[in-house]
């Protein structure tokens, strides 16, 4: 069997688990049509995955078989659509309480990740703060990574935008992750490059403070 057939057979075979809830070897092999071995080889990979989990159901007679189900992991590989909801509540916010609420909100979120994270970067020089940074990123799913350049200078890439698609409405989300991370860094830092203007990638230059100069600032230039 190709790598496609089996990837296909693992489809139908959690979309069954959503749809029908657990169910055991046997049943599934009926509903596919093939051998109870087929089902396991697959189920042992999902198994190991952690997408499935199996539970003994104890039966009056005869002996005790295993239903098999999909874990919370699993739910991820499902179509979601989060983003919906939340530009209908920011909408509705906008809409009913003005910009200055809908930026209240953002700035809200980037404090509460100020307090979150502050402490990780507290004694670290800014090569590592910009490592840490990285790591925080990469655990929100910004496919992050960093570079340090022969000035002294660092970047910071990130190649995927979680929400992209609020961030396109909204650019306030934009100038509060910006802030964030000139307050967390304690560098001066500018955004390059970004997703919602066009670029593959967000990209930050990220170099040491001038005496004087203070960590954040209210201005963006580049996303205006």
């Amino acid at each position: 069997m190709s790598k496609d057939q089996d990837s296909s057979t693992r489809k139908v075979l959690l979309t069954m688990m959503k749809t029908k809830g657990p169910l055991s070897v046997n049943e599934m092999a009926k509903r596919l049509g093939v051998t109870e071995m087929a089902v396991r080889r697959h189920l042992n990979t999902m198994e190991r995955d952690g997408l499935i989990e199996a539970t003994i159901s104890r039966q009056a007679m005869g002996r005790p078989s295993h239903l098999y189900s999909l874990t919370v992991l699993a739910d991820d590989l499902f179509p979601k659509n989060y983003h919906l909801l939340t530009l209908d509540l920011l909408d509705e916010l906008l809409a009913h309480a003005g910009e200055e609420q809908v930026n209240r909100l953002f700035e809200g979120r980037k404090e509460k990740m100020l307090d979150k994270y502050a402490d990780q970067m507290k004694g670290q020089t800014l090569e590592e703060r910009v490592s840490e940074l990285t790591d925080i990123q990469n655990a929100g799913g910004y496919m992050a990574n960093w570079e340090k350049k022969e000035n002294g200078e660092y970047v910071l890439n990130e190649f995927n935008c979680p929400i992209a698609q609020v961030a396109n409405r909204y650019e306030e989300a934009c100038k509060c992750e910006l802030n964030l991370f000139r307050t967390l860094l304690q560098a001066d830092v500018e955004r390059t490059d970004c997703m919602t203007k066009g670029a593959c990638r967000c990209s930050y230059r990220i170099k040491p403070l001038q005496d004087g100069t203070t960590a954040e600032s209210p201005n963006d230039s580049s996303s205006s």
